[in-house]
């Protein structure tokens, strides 16, 4: 953390104290409270945690106020339209883009672990074939602790490496065979002929009886959907991990955890939700009233797919999945899909409102991202894991700057106790 030489002073009771101020190299200062409850003999009260930096990190950058999203200092349209998945893995996990030689080199070692232990086969067959691919991939994921001993130690930076390198190879595999087998289907092995992304859908989408071949186009569109959720900063799922790294606990725990976090609808059900609401619309010519509906205060209908809780301008990443999503559809011949169609006239009538513009309830990347992978074939209940599967590379690399940081503590948040007071027990009989 940088030297400062800026202070904030806090009074109470007429007692006056001193608190530090940090100016990182972008967003808000930085007030320094680490001090004050044993100085003062007070807490801060802010559930959410929406004005306290609970780190400090070199890893992503996001300015709501101008629809900014930086990875590592790059911005992600940037790497979206330029870039690929792998190599922003990279970039995420060691701070600098690739040269040729080491992204070669990053490639083929991710490439050459996308197989899991066969007997972690055994595991899926324990779940209910109803069972939602989430829950399937947090027990799955959690249960890689138990096979994979030589990278369960946290404390042991090369352990640390070869957890890494093999949560980002076997995901996709773990998340394709949670699919196929929620549809009764056999699993399909990972090839290493295959890119990253052409690799994930051709295990979702393999059959033995016929030759599957991956469309360049969709796998373009995977890969880009895999970038564009990579890692967003400070969000639920991403301080899950850190918090339950901070006890010391071994990375698949760490990972499997944020897995946990990221199925709640609130967070990483966003473009199903969006999806199932395109759905109720059905059509173009019932936007006006759906509209009326989601301005009426006494209506618990809402537009899903716009607005952010931190994005307080356009959603960066959504004018690539926009892109995308035509591309797709283009391809898979359903320009006419009646779900785009009200998708489309919705943005329209939604930004050209004054009373969506005023509230700056832009599209953000779920209005499309549900709509491009519907289109590909996935159902509604494969959305999150494959968020889960692109966010794992944050995750791990917010996990590894946290461990590598001299000021880690165990998370310990405190309390607004609102209880009553000690009292004494009572028997039951009289009480």
């Amino acid at each position: 953390m940088s030297d400062t030489t800026k202070t904030a002073t806090l009074t109470i009771d007429g007692e006056t104290y001193d608190l530090p101020i940090y100016s990182p190299t972008a967003g808000p200062d930085v007030i320094d409270i680490r001090k004050l409850y044993g100085a003062a003999g007070v807490f801060t009260y802010d559930p959410g945690f929406t004005s306290t930096a609970a780190c400090d990190s070199t890893i992503t950058f996001i300015d709501g106020d101008k629809g900014e999203l930086l990875h590592r200092g790059y911005p992600i349209d940037q790497l979206a339209e330029k870039s690929h998945y792998l190599e922003v893995c990279y970039l995420l996990l060691y701070g600098e883009l690739p040269s040729a030689a080491d992204l070669e080199l990053f490639e083929a070692t991710i490439t050459r672990h996308t197989m899991i232990h066969e007997q972690m086969h055994n595991f899926f067959r324990g779940f209910r074939r109803d069972a939602h691919p989430m829950a399937t991939m947090v027990g799955v994921v959690g249960a890689m602790s138990a096979f994979y001993h030589d990278s369960t130690d946290p404390s042991d930076e090369r352990q640390r490496e070869i957890a890494s390198h093999r949560l980002i190879a076997k995901m996709p595999t773990i998340a394709a065979m949670a699919y196929k087998y929620s549809i009764g289907q056999p699993f399909v092995y990972p090839r290493n002929d295959l890119d990253y992304a052409a690799n994930f859908l051709h295990m979702c989408f393999a059959v033995p009886a016929e030759e599957y071949q991956v469309d360049p186009i969709i796998s373009r569109a995977m890969d880009r959907i895999l970038t564009l959720h990579a890692d967003h900063e400070q969000n639920a799922s991403t301080s899950t991990v850190r918090l339950a790294s901070s006890s010391g606990a071994n990375p698949f725990a760490c990972i499997a955890a944020g897995i946990a976090c990221l199925w709640g609808p609130a967070h990483g059900g966003a473009n199903q939700a969006c999806l199932e609401m395109l759905k109720e619309i059905g059509s173009p010519e019932n936007i006006p009233a759906y509209i009326a509906r989601a301005k009426d205060k006494d209506d618990p209908f809402r537009l899903m797919g716009f607005g952010h809780r931190v994005y307080k301008n356009f959603d960066p990443r959504a004018t690539v999945m926009k892109q995308s999503a035509d591309e797709v559809l283009d391809l898979l011949g359903v320009e006419n899909n009646p779900v785009l169609a009200t998708a489309k006239e919705l943005e329209k009538a939604a930004l050209a409102d004054p009373y969506f513009a005023e509230k700056k309830l832009f599209p953000n990347v779920d209005f499309y991202s549900g709509i491009i992978l519907e289109a590909m074939g996935f159902p509604t209940s494969m959305f999150t894991p494959i968020f889960a599967l692109s966010r794992t590379v944050g995750w791990i690399s917010q996990w590894k700057e946290q461990l590598a940081d001299p000021q880690m503590k165990i998370g310990r948040p405190r309390q607004l106790y609102q209880g009553p007071v000690q009292r004494d027990y009572v028997d039951i009989e009289n009480r």
